[in-house]
């Protein structure tokens, strides 16, 4: 069919999509409740993507002249919702940026491949469009995502409440390989870092049980910490050396390193 007898639907960037005939936004195939002028701005802005649009653009084309609103106030705050909803940030963001006394500008690529004919019926999506556009990975289901993340963060907690709970036997084992004050060292590292996990690992929790919003972005600023944290916590089975042998020793050590980055990456597929 001609591209006269085709009328876009689909606007898809990262993990989200714009319906413009249901007029909704999607991540992931959910729904997020965004608002009708919020909403407005967004499309005005994906359809204009990496372009500029100024204030004024967006004045005429979702403020009517005969509305008597305080217009600034109510684009600050129509752009504070889109930023929210897309879990993005103003001083870093990934999908909308503002350009100081000029307007805004949409900077993440957008698919405008998806596409309905006059007669209302889409057309399929490409196989492709079903990838992660950052990670080339198919996207899974988010609930998924979420429950896999939350299993880690139960496992991390597992860890700290049974290493606090054998400061003892960590320093009768850690004793055996490191005399001296190097011994009181590891188990100083047990306690002090095991304290500061577990109101971490219950923070993620509760994020992913209540879904919050800009996990997304929080946890890309915790993340140097997370990474350090589980970096320590990865030789844990060292001070298991005698029960389990070497072999598994450094099997068990070597996926816990890898466990920070996937960390990372369920977050980025499901925020």
């Amino acid at each position: 069919m001609s591209p006269s007898n085709r009328e876009v639907r689909l606007l898809r960037f990262g993990v989200f999509e714009v319906d413009l005939i249901a007029r909704e936004l999607r991540k992931n195939g959910t729904r997020i409740r965004l608002q009708e002028q919020p909403f407005q701005v967004l499309t005005t802005l994906l359809q204009n993507a990496g372009q500029v649009v100024t204030r004024n653009d967006l004045r005429e084309k979702i403020w009517p002249a005969d509305t008597f609103v305080d217009f600034d106030h109510s684009l600050n705050t129509a752009v504070n919702k889109i930023r929210e909803s897309l879990g993005d940030s103003a001083s870093s963001p990934c999908f909308v940026e503002t350009l100081a006394r000029r307007g805004y500008r949409f900077i993440a690529p957008v698919d405008r491949g998806a596409a309905a004919t006059t007669s209302g019926a889409p057309t399929l999506p490409a196989g492709d469009s079903a990838l992660h556009p950052e990670l080339h990975v198919p996207i899974p289901r988010r609930e998924l995502v979420r429950v896999l993340f939350a299993l880690i963060q139960v496992m991390y907690l597992i860890f700290y409440v049974s290493g606090l709970a054998h400061l003892r036997a960590a320093d009768r084992v850690a004793s055996n390989f490191l005399p001296g004050w190097r011994a009181l060292f590891i188990v100083g590292v047990i306690l002090v870092t095991g304290a500061i996990g577990i109101p971490l690992r219950f923070y993620l929790l509760s994020a992913i049980a209540f879904d919050f919003r800009k996990l997304g972005v929080t946890f890309a600023r915790l993340f140097p910490f997370v990474l350090a944290l589980d970096q320590l916590w990865a030789v844990a089975p060292f001070l298991l050396l005698p029960q389990i042998g070497v072999g598994l020793t450094f099997a068990a050590t070597a996926a816990l390193l890898y466990v920070p980055f996937s960390q990372r990456t369920l977050v980025r597929m499901a925020y």
